[in-house]
């Protein structure tokens, strides 16, 4: 089943909800409301501020606000992850390289591929898009 961020949102206990949508029958999939990734950013003072967008089969879609002092936490994760710096700029460590990223640039880390945040800018914050792939035997509930 599909989820807009909404149900999402709702299901995980999270505290905003900034796309609603109208619940629907399982398995339909419905669009989601047009919304602003950049309006209504949380302004975390350590770490990062998480928002689901959408989870929809084994796709995940976030939004992710840096602060200015991010934890550096190593992820190895059991999805690929597909990330976008679309404001700020930021330095990550992947695989054991330091990356350096701007505001429009990509990034694709293969599940199980060590990966951590090391530094992000002031300002503008850093604002991220990150797509999770889910391996294929994990289904949105």
């Amino acid at each position: 089943m599909c989820r807009p961020r909404a149900e999402a949102l709702a299901a995980s206990k999270a505290p905003r909800d900034l796309y609603p949508t109208p619940a629907y029958e399982a398995g339909e999939v419905r669009p989601i409301k047009p919304a602003n990734i950049l309006a209504s950013l949380p302004l975390p003072t350590t770490g990062e501020a998480f928002e689901q967008i959408l989870h929809c089969r084994n796709l995940r879609i976030e939004r992710i606000v840096s602060s200015p002092e991010p934890e550096t936490t190593r992820y190895d994760q059991d999805q690929d992850e597909w990330i976008l710096l679309m404001q700020g700029a930021a330095s990550l460590e992947i695989a054991g390289d330091r990356v350096e990223l701007g505001a429009g640039d990509y990034w694709f880390i293969p599940a199980h591929t060590p990966h951590r945040v090391l530094a992000t800018s002031a300002e503008p914050r850093c604002v991220w898009l990150a797509v999770h792939l889910d391996p294929s035997d994990v289904q949105a509930e």
